[in-house]
């Protein structure tokens, strides 16, 4: 006879008992966990008839067997990546661990071929040996359900299966469920329909023996969620209810994932609520289910206090132990749960258009409050999903977790907060983390490096346009003590910067101390120092750094020949202003309008009006167009050279050419007629402008621009 293995469960099926297998340690979360399901079978109110040795065949070369007890147990399946199902297409098998829904995404391959042996005799059947791929459909009691779901893949009614089935004899209902899930992997949801119409057409001919039970219908269930083919679930649940069969926690579990595959996670959570109210015990898979309905609405908050009440409840003795789940164990592989959907909440919230930084911020502090903590990876890979400014506060936080939490933290989550920093205009803070680096490890980079002399140069220019020359030289200093070098853009920026603050000494020292440190010298350096000399009216030692420019081969730019001009003019060597001049051209260094006003400044600040207006005239046969600069530089010359009626007369010329001057040239008017004499026409003049400009010409904004 045949070895029977069979125990009753509630709605007419029968369950195969279930035994422990070994636990074997998660890739990600390194716990162990089980992987045992639950196959039912059922011919109305008979007994389930099983072999005692039956064997299925999983995918093309993985063997899941079915032992003498009937533990269902899968071979070494292939799991898919990590997706965002996190493996809830096992979640229809009422007993699978929380951790194996985590690191799977749709189970093992399909399955191709279903055999099931049935020996005859004793109970203690000829071991199963692994078998070639069969030619028939049935050889020594194996099935091949590959070859019979082929066969029905096209049926779209009960009469299409009977044709194929008439011939077939009877088949175990596990053959069905196979074929059922098959089917919906396979997107063909009819042919999953036409084979339970059959099932039920075979209960009228067999009064009931045969029939579709809750198990086939939960693998129907199985087959929607699998094929996404949700219009086929009102149906499905309408036939179940004219069947009389009355859902299990398998049932309400698919449903959760149904809802959730459908976008509608809070119906899921609701579904949750039902089965303790259907006199059922919740199962792993329906907490986990529920926690990723949270991480579908990415509410991470809400996926914490779900599992924190759990906890809580399971500490209480609250959690109801039915069948073997060791609820220990399962509450670490929900933590692990929980802690993996609070990092992909946080990252979403981290790439979403919005700013939610403040949001992650309390979910961390949650966390906390939860005993819950990320993974070094996690918070590493937080990092990385930081990259707009506002940012900077999330990345700032993650990174100061990351070090007192671990010993090590990678050099290229270091440097991407360097750069955030920066780019958050956060650089003191950038330095902070450069100074970590040098302290505690890993050591700076090349990459290191660059980024953070990036943010010294940034600094630096902030300097450099503002003048603030002694924090220039402090940079530097930091710079030299973190073991950075200054390059020649940095030295400039704080030449530049003392030129500025006319630091006449100072910017002799930086560029003593740019020499000495092996940084060769650029035009940009020489036209800073030459400035800064001038201001300093330190002329004959400008010409001494401007001969032995071009005695080392530095070519000088318009920017160094307009300096060189202004410190000739100083001098009122004007033999040697205009060599100067025709030396530009000869080289095809035009003079520009910037050019003139230098000069006609210089002679502005020696009293020297004549000159200036001379070079005026120059100006305009050379066709350059003069602006307001020179104007007003003109007109100060020409008021206290004691002139004050001709600059009256070019005052209202550069009124009618439609230049706006500043209130210094009008009142230069007023005053030099006061204090010569002169008559000054006030409605001619116009009315007092406002004071609105304050202009040094000595290094313009146009001269500034050159450099």
């Amino acid at each position: 006879m045949q070895s029977l293995s069979s125990c009753p469960l509630k709605g007419d099926s029968w369950a195969i008992p279930r035994k422990k297998r070994h636990k074997r340690r998660s890739p990600l979360s390194g716990g162990g966990y089980p992987r045992s399901s639950c196959l039912l079978t059922g011919f109305g109110n008979s007994t389930g008839i099983i072999g005692s040795n039956t064997t299925i065949s999983w995918g093309h070369s993985r063997i899941c067997k079915l032992d003498f007890f009937g533990l269902f147990i899968p071979g070494q399946c292939t799991r898919g990546s990590v997706g965002t199902n996190f493996g809830l297409a096992w979640a229809t098998e009422e007993h699978q661990s929380v951790s194996s829904e985590i690191h799977s995404s749709d189970g093992c391959d399909k399955i191709d071929t279903l055999y099931a042996r049935t020996e005859i005799g004793d109970d203690k059947g000829e071991e199963e040996k692994p078998v070639e791929r069969w030619s028939q459909e049935e050889k020594n009691g194996r099935i091949d359900v590959r070859a019979l779901a082929e066969s029905l893949r096209s049926a779209r009614s009960a009469e299409d299966v009977e044709e194929v089935l008439k011939e077939k004899g009877e088949l175990p209902l596990q053959v069905f469920s196979s074929m059922i899930k098959g089917f919906g992997r396979d997107n063909c949801m009819e042919s999953s329909m036409a084979v339970v119409q059959w099932l039920k057409m075979k209960k009228d001919e067999t009064n009931g023996l045969i029939r579709p039970n809750l198990f086939i219908y939960n693998s129907l269930l199985g087959a929607i969620k699998l094929s996404r083919q949700f219009d086929f679930l009102d149906k499905v649940m309408e036939d179940m209810a004219n069947e009389g069969l009355t859902p299990n926690v398998v049932t309400y579990n698919t449903l959760m994932v149904i809802y959730i595959e459908q976008g509608q996670a809070r119906k899921a959570l609701d579904i949750l609520e039902e089965i303790p109210k259907a006199g059922f015990v919740p199962t792993p898979v329906s907490y986990s289910t529920a926690l990723m309905a949270h991480r579908r609405l990415e509410d991470g908050s809400g996926a914490l206090k779900f599992f924190v009440e759990f906890r809580e409840n399971f500490r209480n003795g609250k959690i109801v132990k039915d069948g073997e789940e060791d609820w220990k164990t399962e509450l670490v592989k929900l933590e692990n749960f929980t802690i993996r959907i609070c990092y992909q909440v946080m990252r979403r919230w981290l790439v979403n258009d919005g700013n939610m930084s403040k949001d992650v911020l309390k979910l961390l502090t949650d966390m906390d409050k939860a005993g819950l903590e990320l993974s070094r990876a996690d918070l590493e890979r937080l990092v990385w999903a930081c990259t707009r400014e506002e940012h900077y506060i999330v990345a700032k936080e993650l990174y100061a977790r990351t070090r007192e939490g671990y010993f090590e933290i990678s050099l290229s989550v270091c440097n991407h907060v360097i750069w955030l920093m920066g780019k958050a205009k956060k650089w003191w803070a950038a330095l902070e983390v450069y100074e970590d680096l040098l302290d505690k490890g890993p050591m700076p980079n090349n990459m290191s490096n660059e980024l953070i002399i990036s943010h010294f140069n940034v600094l630096l220019s902030a300097a450099r346009k503002r003048g603030i020359w002694r924090w220039g030289v402090q940079l530097l200093d930091k710079m030299q003590d973190k073991g950075l070098k200054p390059g020649s853009r940095e030295w400039n920026s704080v030449l530049i910067a003392c030129s500025k603050a006319s630091e006449t000494s100072a910017a002799i020292e930086i560029f003593k101390r740019m020499v000495e440190k092996g940084e060769k010298p650029t035009i940009i350096s020489y036209g800073a120092l030459l400035s800064a000399l001038e201001k300093g009216r330190l002329y004959d030692e400008a010409l001494k750094v401007w001969e032995h420019m071009i005695k080392v081969g530095v070519e000088p730019n318009l920017y160094a020949y307009t300096t060189m001009a202004l410190i000739l003019t100083g001098q009122g060597n004007f033999r040697r202003l205009d060599a100067l001049i025709r030396e530009m051209v000869s080289l095809g260094i035009e003079p520009t309008v910037v050019t003139y006003n230098a000069i006609i400044s210089g002679c502005a600040k020696t009293g020297s009006g004549s000159s200036a207006y001379e070079w005026f005239h120059r100006m305009k046969v050379q066709g350059i167009s003069p602006n307001e600069v020179t104007y007003e530089m003109l007109i100060e010359a020409l008021s206290r050279d004691g002139k004050p009626r001709l600059a009256n007369d070019l005052y209202q010329r550069a009124n009618n050419e439609g230049l706006t001057l500043s209130l210094k040239a009008y009142d230069a008017i007023l005053s030099s007629a006061k204090v010569y004499g002169a008559t000054v026409d006030l409605s001619a003049l116009g009315p007092r402008p406002p004071d609105t400009r304050n202009r040094n010409y000595s290094m313009s904004k146009e001269q500034e621009s050159v450099l």
